[in-house]
């Protein structure tokens, strides 16, 4: 029989204290690099960045990055050497924050995740008007 806890358990979405150590990591990781985007940074390359997600290893060595940013491929580029100009101080910030024995390297990485959805879903909608068009014309 299926159950909804154990499915949200085995993507990793359970209770807190559940959740594995590199995924609260990346979790807090995530939060303080969006806080400091924010308030801080003051680049104006990286104004419109956001942090979609993070992957990090259970060693917790080094951190994977996606941001998105809106607009054509030339912002993203310049987005990404913003946010490689900064990693030092944005380390730098985790360190005093995360205390932890060894922060990770930061590797930034554009996220296409997000224009796949985008497309998917433009897909979705037009196969949703062509039934609707169907319909309409058979009933």
């Amino acid at each position: 029989m299926w159950d909804p806890k154990e499915t949200l358990k085995s993507v990793g979405l359970g209770p807190k204290s559940e959740q594995k150590r590199s995924v609260r990591v990346a979790e807090a990781i995530r939060n303080e690099l969006s806080i400091l985007l924010l308030t801080k940074v003051r680049d104006q390359k990286l104004e419109d960045v956001a942090i979609t997600r993070i992957q990090l290893p259970d060693d917790l060595k080094c951190a994977k990055i996606f941001f998105n940013v809106p607009g054509d491929k030339k912002k993203q580029v310049a987005a990404e050497e913003g946010l490689k100009r900064a990693k030092g101080f944005m380390r730098s910030h985790l360190a005093k924050v995360l205390n932890m024995r060894y922060t990770p390297d930061l590797q930034f990485v554009y996220d296409h995740q997000v224009e796949k959805t985008v497309e998917i879903e433009k897909l979705l909608q037009e196969i949703a008007m062509e039934r609707s068009r169907d319909d309409e014309s058979g009933s």
